[in-house]
């Protein structure tokens, strides 16, 4: 599925995009789908907390600031359970980590409302589900064209090559979401990565990666679905324990202690 050029970008930079990995067919499939969830079954809030908040948005944006977000969209959805399946991904995703075996861990929703939807701050996704080693894989499905308008990712290249680094979840006693220091990891200093709808942008788990608020009149909608190598042993965070789909190869023998 990949070139070695491809294969070796990943590796150096800890992102990549792929283009043209969804038909437009099937896009709007993902679409349709998506806008009865969106009725039915996602949670619309505040978003993510903390400090950071004042510093990447005015007081105004940041009142009315707000994050759509739903769990496990191929529990829900045809077109989404077929998706997360797709024989493309999952060959891609097979040659970044190295081996033929690829279990699906779980999809996120990220939706930005226009004009107010919710910038991120730097992060690595490790601190929401820790895993040992480097064998897990985020893969961002574009349901919409992205630019740093509409808050497309951007990553620190290279970010991923120490592992997990200690994010601050606690200010003044109170917990907030998982975050690195701003004065440290700057968001104006990172690398965006546009995509076109059906495009994937895939990352390590331990890439640094963040996103502007959304300043256009559209939606952006995003789906992080999350795959790892089945023998990767997770030690907390979302989904901890529970079995997921192989979606290319088979499960080694002992790979459900790791899960």
């Amino acid at each position: 599925m990949l070139t070695q050029e491809q294969i070796g970008s990943y590796h150096q930079n800890g992102y990549l995009r792929i283009r043209g990995v969804y038909s437009s067919d099937e896009v709007e499939a993902m679409r349709a789908d998506l806008d009865h969830l969106l009725q039915d079954w996602a949670t619309t809030s505040a978003g993510w907390s903390g400090p950071w908040r004042h510093i990447y948005m005015s007081p105004d944006v940041e009142q009315r600031s707000r994050l759509t977000h739903l769990h496990d969209l191929h529990f829900y959805s045809s077109a989404w359970s077929q998706a997360v399946t797709n024989q493309r991904l999952a060959e891609a995703i097979a040659d970044l980590l190295g081996e033929p075996n690829v279990e699906l861990h779980h999809t996120t929703l990220h939706l930005k409302p226009p004009e107010t939807g919710m910038p991120f701050p730097l992060h690595q996704d490790s601190p929401f589900y820790r895993h040992e080693g480097f064998g897990y894989i985020d893969a961002v499905v574009h349901l919409d064209d992205t630019n740093d308008e509409n808050g497309c990712l951007r990553f620190v290249a290279g970010s991923h090559a120490g592992g997990h680094i200690e994010h601050i979840t606690e200010v003044d006693g109170t917990s907030v979401s998982p975050h690195l220091p701003t004065d440290e990891w700057r968001l104006e200093e990172t690398e965006p990565v546009d995509a076109k709808a059906g495009d994937v942008v895939v990352f390590s788990i331990y890439t640094v990666h963040g996103s502007y608020v959304n300043r256009t009149d559209r939606w952006r909608r995003l789906v992080r679905v999350g795959y790892r190598d089945p023998l990767t042993k997770q030690l907390d965070g979302q989904a901890l324990g529970r079995a997921g789909l192989i979606v290319a190869g088979v499960r080694p023998a002992g790979a459900l202690k790791a899960s």
